[in-house]
């Protein structure tokens, strides 16, 4: 009896670890790639995305971060497209002609200078939200531009209010005139054009390098990147209130063939993850950027305010580029309805101005982007 004992224990045993196995040959690690920069917040973002998923699926799907090593941005839409990663940030205003009516609302951002009563927080966490939403379920158009790709849209992360990051000070209409501005999108390109700058479209690993050089006097950016790549060692003064808007053209996507092998729960998990990772960037801009903003006054640097000025001719400007970049993308891109599209975006973002309220922790956001947004996604349809 002892010896069919002791066999039961080694065969119950021997089952034990067939299925222990089973269950890590079955595992699988998706490579995530990002042209960020390793101990950047967007880096951090990522690898909670990466936990996360981990979390989600019991640990089915891993993901391993690759930051600024297998792709860098000006790669990642390529690359996603043909494996070289499994899933990335895809900066789309990098790729104009392939992703027009992403990059409609992208140009679309200074918006926010409209908005009354509203913080910067607040501004940051319903673009978002409003952007998710409108991506996933009312733009097939967007998500075509993505198949066409051999990509699946998985979720977008933004940035913190952009303002002026610089070697010289600008606080007036006046101070802009004649200066040379590194931008990141035609919005903030016909912003300088209009009060008399210069912009130049340095790549993101350029930036440093050009204000260090004189290349630029500024760049118009957001304050996480006095850290994110060291700005804060070439910017002397920083205006965080012109020109506004935020960068909302980080697609974290996915490659079509991948996500065509993940089971439907896995795509759902998969996506769930994203919201992490959507949360978490916000979060992290807003919170690195106060304490860069601080670093900068402890450097014996200075943080600027705008004049009434250059406030209220910013605010014009606005409002009528709204309509400079309707009339932009449908002669240059041909795009039909894009006041149509743009007016749809704006009832979503008013609406989500008023789901963000009182929110105050990324995980509270996580799950607000998952339940009126995320969620709502077809996963056995989306990007099939």
């Amino acid at each position: 009896m002892k010896m069919l004992r002791k066999l039961a224990v080694v065969a119950a045993a021997s089952i034990g670890v067939v299925a222990l196995m089973s269950t890590a040959s079955s595992a699988r690690t998706l490579n995530y790639a990002t042209g960020s920069a390793p101990g950047s917040d967007p880096v951090r973002a990522a690898e909670a995305f990466a936990e996360a998923l981990g979390e989600y699926t019991g640990g089915e799907l891993t993901a391993r971060v690759f930051p600024l090593s297998l792709l860098n941005f000006a790669e990642m839409s390529a690359g996603l497209r043909d494996g070289l990663a499994d899933a990335g940030p895809v900066l789309t205003a990098y790729f104009p002609s392939e992703y027009p009516h992403t990059n409609l609302i992208n140009d679309s951002s200074m918006q926010l200078n409209l908005l009354e009563g509203v913080d910067e927080m607040e501004e940051v966490m319903a673009y978002i939200g409003a952007k998710n939403e409108f991506l996933f379920l009312h733009c097939p158009e967007c998500n075509a531009e993505y198949a066409a790709q051999n990509q699946v849209f998985a979720g977008v992360a933004g940035s913190s209010r952009y303002g002026l990051l610089c070697t010289t000070p600008i606080t007036s209409v006046a101070d802009v005139r004649g200066k040379r501005l590194r931008v990141a999108g035609t919005h903030w390109s016909r912003w300088a054009a209009h009060f008399g700058a210069q912009s130049l479209s340095l790549t993101y690993g350029e930036i440093y390098e050009g204000l260090g050089q004189g290349v630029i006097d500024c760049t118009i950016q957001s304050a996480p990147e006095l850290h994110n790549i060291r700005l804060v060692e070439q910017a002397t003064h920083v205006n965080m209130d012109v020109p506004g808007g935020i960068y909302s053209g980080i697609s974290n996507n996915i490659n079509r063939d991948v996500w065509a092998s993940l089971t439907e729960d896995q795509r759902r998990d998969f996506l769930r993850a994203k919201t992490v990772l959507s949360a978490e960037t916000t979060f992290g801009y807003m919170n690195i950027g106060e304490e860069m903003l601080d670093e900068v006054r402890a450097r014996g640097n200075e943080v600027l305010s705008a004049d009434e000025e250059l406030i209220e001719a910013t605010r014009k400007f606005t409002e009528e580029d709204l309509k400079t970049v309707l009339d932009y993308y449908a002669s240059r891109h041909n795009i039909e309805h894009a006041e149509e599209m743009l007016q749809k975006f704006n009832e979503l973002l008013e609406r989500w101005v008023d789901l963000v309220s009182g929110i105050d922790n990324a995980e509270d956001l996580a799950q607000l982007y998952w339940d009126e947004a995320f969620s709502k996604v077809d996963v056995a349809k989306h990007g099939l």
